[in-house]
């Protein structure tokens, strides 16, 4: 492995999963340090300054939720929850506490690499997206406040615009609705009837298919993510 390994803190109590994750990290050149409990990874933190933390929500002796809310309070490091917890109230708390990502248990470990290197991705963005954002043949240019597709310019309203650009900023990461209405409409809680209606006028001009997009994802309950 070499010497300048990404480290990646992996706090869960189930030792076959920890084992599971050790054995994947490495084979993809990252290195692991482990933690059975939340106050273990606390106490590693303040040794070590790892690049990602991979965190189980059902921790023995801490709720998940509460081990992200300490972890925000003193480090912006990537946190990307492992969970068996399905339900959606759980994926956007953790979201809204300042996870960068959530994977539901089983998960592959394809879609577990692809969400840990947009994790980082974003970090190292320093919340600040490229000036221009391609997908294809999409073009986004936040310095000009332009959208071009296939060479053409695409019209879009204030609030399309201010929806797309939060994506962009955040591109690989999932924003949850409150995200998406405290970035554009300045609020906690909005009309998500309103916002779908936004999404699917983005999708319209943006997508080569609309009823299949590629581009601007749903998740399902919790929020949109652009894939970046």
């Amino acid at each position: 492995m070499a010497s300048s390994a990404i480290t990646v803190l992996i706090v869960d109590d189930e030792a076959p999963i920890r084992r599971f994750l050790r054995t994947t990290l490495g084979v993809n050149d990252y290195k692991a340090l482990e933690a059975e409990t939340a106050a273990e990874a606390l106490r590693l933190m303040r040794h070590v300054t790892p690049e990602l933390v991979l965190l189980d929500l059902g921790l023995p002796d801490m709720d998940g939720l509460d081990l992200i809310r300490e972890i925000r309070a003193k480090s912006p490091v990537p946190i990307v929850v492992l969970s068996s917890r399905g339900e959606e109230a759980a994926k956007v708390a953790a979201l809204d506490l300042g996870a960068d990502d959530y994977v539901t248990k089983p998960f592959g470990t394809d879609e577990l690499m692809a969400r840990m290197r947009a994790a980082l991705r974003h970090r190292l963005a320093d919340r600040g997206a490229e000036p221009i954002f391609r997908a294809g043949s999409l073009v986004v240019d936040l310095a000009r406040h332009s959208v071009s597709r296939d060479g053409a310019e695409v019209k879009l309203s204030p609030k399309e615009f201010a929806i797309l650009q939060e994506l962009v900023v955040h591109a690989g990461k999932v924003l949850t609705h409150r995200h998406l209405f405290r970035a554009v409409w300045g609020q906690d809680e909005g009309d998500q009837t309103s916002l779908r209606v936004f999404v699917r006028q983005l999708r319209l001009k943006l997508e080569d298919d609309p009823a299949r997009p590629r581009l601007l994802l749903t998740e399902a309950g919790v929020g949109y993510r652009l894939a970046g």
